[in-house]
């Protein structure tokens, strides 16, 4: 009689995740354009105006989020003067990938590295948040000719103590983590997102409307659960392997970050970083917390802007 009962009721709530996909997809629909690449179909969105002078700017989104955290504010900010290429990353938002093993930064960099081909461009800045600062680091790294620069916001760069969350080893488990994904992961998460989002603010304040101008609620289907916690849980060992390269980056290199972010620390990352990559300019702001993009954009804007203005310098002077 438990079983049955136990049964029924992940029927039901897996015909309500069902339901709840539909209606979170028709709330936050795709924009941009689709690009297809070995793996995944990357979603892309281009806006502000072109200049041939100055290098394109990446925006690329950390973990459990989608290209729109990176528009608001800073990607329309920076849009007014610059041409800025925001992407889903592989698995997030609107770019479905096809394979768990594409979970990695080398796997990503190696897709993004394709759609930035198709697309035509030339070597791009990369302002990267959070998980995709190992991702800025290993494009850097396999494709040295792509990147014109890095700035890098409360990056991660080096492995840690601990893990990334029980939830998340849990959901990466097999027949357990599908399981979990389809029935529960939604209802549950649409409870829990406001307060979580609220926390890696911390100690800023989460402006009202985050979750939803940020469309997150997009991460609570299925395959983007499953593919963000796959990310999250194979970063550790990407960052081990990886890191040994970091004096390879000839680049030029910004990390801004916060004395007060308890999710990526600075000490173990940024300051390290720093030490490694001697071109480095580092930028440590007092008692900010982890999404430095939404609480110091201007910040962010004028280290990009200051990063554009030197490449474009030196570019002209080349003989």
């Amino acid at each position: 009689m438990i079983s049955m009962f136990l049964v029924g009721a992940l029927a039901v709530l897996a015909l309500l995740t069902r339901a709840g996909v539909a209606v979170v997809e028709r709330r936050y629909p795709a924009q941009g354009q689709a690009i297809d690449v070995d793996g995944a179909t990357i979603n892309l969105v281009d806006i502000g105006p072109r200049d041939s002078e100055k290098p394109p700017l990446l925006l690329l989104h950390g973990a459990s989020s989608n290209l729109e955290a990176m528009r608001r504010p800073l990607g329309d900010m920076l849009a007014e003067r610059h041409r800025v290429l925001l992407v889903d990353r592989p698995g997030h938002g609107w770019s479905p990938r096809a394979r768990a093993e594409d979970s990695t930064p080398a796997a990503q960099a190696r897709m993004l590295d394709e759609a930035l081909g198709r697309l035509g461009t030339g070597p791009v800045i990369l302002v990267v948040h959070s998980w995709s600062g190992a991702l800025g680091l290993r494009m850097a790294l396999d494709f040295p000719g792509r990147v014109a620069g890095l700035v890098m916001l409360a990056p991660v760069a080096y492995p840690w103590r601990g893990g990334v969350g029980q939830y998340n080893a849990a959901v990466t488990t097999p027949v357990i983590g599908p399981l979990l994904a389809h029935t529960i992961t939604l209802p549950l998460g649409l409870a829990l997102m406001g307060p979580g989002a609220r926390g890696v603010f911390a100690p800023q304040q989460m402006p009202d409307d985050f979750v939803d101008q940020s469309a997150t609620p997009l991460l609570l289907r299925p395959r983007e659960f499953l593919a963000n916690a796959l990310d999250l849980v194979t970063l550790k060992q990407a960052v081990i392997e990886q890191s040994p390269r970091y004096a390879e980056i000839k680049v030029p290199v910004t990390i801004l970050a916060g004395d007060a972010d308890k999710t990526v620390y600075t000490d173990i990352h940024a300051r390290r970083l720093a030490q490694v990559l001697p071109q480095t300019r580092l930028i440590v702001v007092p008692d900010l917390g982890h999404m430095v993009q939404n609480a110091v954009p201007e910040l962010v804007a004028a280290e990009v802007e200051r990063m554009v203005g030197a490449l474009t310098a030196t570019a002209a002077a080349a003989p």
